[in-house]
C-alpha cells in the first residue's frame, strides 16, 4: 500500500527568500523596473481619468468627496494594522505566521468599515453638508475589500514579484476610472467619483486572490506573530500621526473655507503628489526588501541607498522645475480652462516636489532596518512642525496653506534624513553631496525657461499662438535638453546621464531584452 505524502500549504514557495541574496541587485532593479511599470501605467490611467472628471464634473463635487476622503483616508491607512510592511522586512516567515496576520488584518478591516459608517452623521455635522452622510458609507466598504488582499500583496513584495503586483494595479485603475467616468457621464454627479474608490478596491481584491497562490490557514497566535504585531503597532502609530501632517490641510480648508475651495485645492495637491505616489512611495517596498537584506553589511547598505537617491534626484528635481514653470498649461491640459485657480495653487505645489520625494526615502530606511520605532518618533515631530505650518498659512486661504506647507517640507528634509541614517552612520552630507548638482540643474533650468519666457516677447507669443499639446511638448523638451546639459557641466562627464540609462535597460525584463537584442 502506498503512503500518500502529506502536501504542503499551498504558497510555501512565497516563504524561502534565501535565493535573493546570490542576486539581490538584479532582483532590485527588475521590482524598481516593475513597480515603475505599474506606476506609470497607473498615473496614466489617473490623468485620463482625471482630465474626463474635471470636465464632466464640478469643483464642488471633487471638495464634497474630498471633505470625506481627507478622514477617511485615516481610518483607511489603519485598515492593514501595519503588517504590510512587518511581513515583507520579516528575517523567518512560515505560513502559521502569515495566515495569523491575515485574519488580523481581515477583523481590523471590519473593524474600520463599521466604525466610519457610524462617523458618517458626525462628519456631516461638521461641515454642516447632509450629503456626506451616506458618501461616509459607501465610501467605507473601500476598506473591507482591501482588508482582505494586504498579506497576499505583502508575500508578492517580500518575493520581488513586482510584475504580478503591477496586473493587480492596473486593472484596479482601470476598473475605478472606467466606472467613475461612466457614472458621470450618465449624471451621477459626485457619487462617480465614490464608486471608483469601491470598484478599484472590490478589482484589486480579486485580482490579488487569482495572482497569488497562498491561501490562507487558521490562525495561530502561538506562532511567534507578537514581535510582528508590535512592529505594526509602531507602523500604525506613524501612520497615524503622518496622517495629520497629510489631510489636516484640506479638514481646516473645507471647514473654513467650503467645498469649492476645497476642491481647487485638492486638484492641485493630488496633482502635487502624484510623482512621489508613483514613484518614491511604491518604490519603498522594493527598497525595504533589498535593503532589509544588507542590514548586517552597513557599506554596501549605504552604497545601495545613495544610488537609489540619486537615480530620484536626477528625475524628481527637473520633473519639479518643469511642473513649477509650466502650471498653467499643465492645468489647462489636464483639468481644463474652469480650473484657473488650481494653477496658481500648483505653481507653489511644484517647487516642494522634488525634495517631497527625497524626504519620502526616509522612511526606506527605518522600516528596513526594523526601527518603526523612530519613525514613529520623527513622525510625531514632523506632524507637530507640519500643523504649525497649516494654522500659520490657514488665515490667508488655500494659498498661504499651500506656501507654509512647502516651506515646512525644505526645512523638515535635511534633519529627517538625518536622524533616520544615524543608526546606520549614514550621513547627510554623503547624501547631499550625490543630490546637489542636480538640483543646481534644475533651479537653473526653471529659471533659464522662466527668463525666456519673460523677456523675449515675440518667443511667448509663439508659444501662447500654439495648441496646448505642441506648447507643453516644446517646453518640456527645451527643459529635459536644458538640464541634462547643466547636469553635464557640472559633473564635467556625460556619467550621469549614461548610468540612469543603464539602470533603465536593467530595469526591462529578460525575455523583452532578449527579444530586442535578437538573442
Amino acid at each position: 500500500m502506498k503512503i500518500r505524502k502529506s502536501m504542503p500549504s499551498r504558497g510555501e514557495e512565497y516563504f524561502n527568500s534565501n535565493e535573493f541574496r546570490s542576486n539581490l541587485r538584479k532582483h532590485a532593479v527588475r521590482g524598481a523596473g516593475a513597480t515603475m511599470v505599474s506606476q506609470f501605467s497607473s498615473f496614466i490611467i489617473h490623468m485620463v481619468g482625471v482630465v474626463f472628471l474635471a470636465r464632466l464634473l464640478t469643483p464642488e463635487d471633487f471638495g464634497l468627496v474630498a471633505m470625506v476622503a481627507a478622514i477617511y483616508v485615516f481610518f483607511r491607512l489603519l485598515r492593514n494594522f501595519g503588517l504590510t510592511d512587518a511581513t515583507i522586512q520579516e528575517k523567518e516567515l512560515d505560513h502559521r505566521k502569515v495566515s495569523t496576520l491575515f485574519w488580523v488584518n481581515a477583523a481590523f478591516s471590519v473593524l474600520i468599515t463599521l466604525s466610519f459608517m457610524a462617523l458618517g452623521p458626525v462628519i456631516s455635522w461638521f461641515y454642516n453638508e447632509p450629503r456626506i452622510t451616506w458618501i461616509a458609507v459607501v465610501i467605507s466598504l473601500d476598506s473591507f475589500f482591501g482588508g482582505l488582499v494586504t498579506q497576499h500583496r505583502a508575500l508578492l513584495k517580500r518575493n520581488f514579484q513586482f510584475y504580478k503586483n503591477a496586473a493587480i494595479e492596473i486593472p484596479a485603475a482601470l476598473g475605478g476610472f472606467g466606472t467613475a467616468i461612466f457614472l458621470a457621464w450618465y449624471g451621477w454627479g459626485y457619487w462617480a467619483i465614490v464608486m471608483r474608490w469601491v470598484v478599484s478596491a472590490l478589482v484589486e481584491m480579486i485580482a490579488s486572490w487569482t495572482l497569488c497562490r497562498w491561501r490562507p490557514g487558521l490562525p495561530a497566535f502561538g506562532a511567534g506573530v507578537m514581535p510582528m504585531i508590535r512592529f505594526g503597532i509602531n507602523m500604525m502609530g506613524n501612520f497615524t500621526v503622518g496622517y495629520f501632517s497629510t489631510y489636516l490641510d484640506k479638514i481646516l480648508i473645507g471647514w473654513r473655507y467650503g467645498s469649492q475651495s476645497l476642491g481647487y485645492y485638492d486638484r492641485a495637491y493630488y496633482l502635487f503628489m502624484a510623482p512621489a505616489q508613483n514613484m518614491a512611495t511604491p518604490l519603498t517596498h522594493v527598497a525595504v526588501a533589498t535593503l532589509s537584506k544588507l542590514r548586517e553589511e552597513p557599506e554596501k547598505y549605504r552604497r545601495y541607498y545613495l544610488n537609489a537617491v540619486s537615480t530620484i534626484a536626477f528625475i524628481g528635481f527637473p520633473l519639479s522645475a518643469m511642473l513649477t514653470v509650466m502650471s498653467n498649461d499643465v492645468i489647462l491640459l489636464l483639468l481644463g480652462p474652469q480650473w484657473g485657480e488650481t494653477a496658481q495653487i500648483f505653481s507653489v505645489f511644484g517647487l516642494a516636489i522634488g525634495i517631497q520625494m527625497i524626504y519620502a526615502t526616509n522612511a526606506w530606511i527605518h522600516i528596513s532596518l526594523g526601527r518603526s520605532d523612530r519613525w514613529f518618533r520623527w513622525s510625531i515631530f514632523g506632524t507637530i512642525c507640519t500643523t504649525i505650518s497649516f494654522l500659520v498659512g490657514l488665515p490667508f486661504g488655500p494659498l498661504g496653506v499651500v506656501i507654509a506647507y512647502t516651506a515646512s517640507i525644505y526645512i523638515l528634509t535635511g534633519p529627517c534624513l538625518w536622524y533616520a541614517g544615524k543608526p546606520i552612520n549614514l550621513k547627510l552630507a554623503d547624501i547631499v553631496l550625490e543630490i546637489w548638482k542636480y538640483y543646481l540643474s534644475a533651479l537653473c533650468t526653471g529659471f533659464l525657461y522662466w527668463y525666456i519666457l519673460h523677456s523675449f516677447s515675440i518667443i511667448s507669443s509663439i508659444l501662447n499662438g500654439l495648441n496646448i499639446f505642441t506648447r507643453i511638448s516644446l517646453s518640456v523638451a527645451f527643459c529635459s535638453i536644458s538640464y541634462i546639459l547643466m547636469v553635464i557641466t557640472l559633473y564635467q562627464s556625460a556619467k550621469p546621464v549614461t548610468k540612469i540609462i543603464s539602470v533603465g535597460w536593467e530595469m526591462v525584463p529578460n525575455v523583452f531584452s532578449k527579444r530586442i537584442s535578437g538573442t
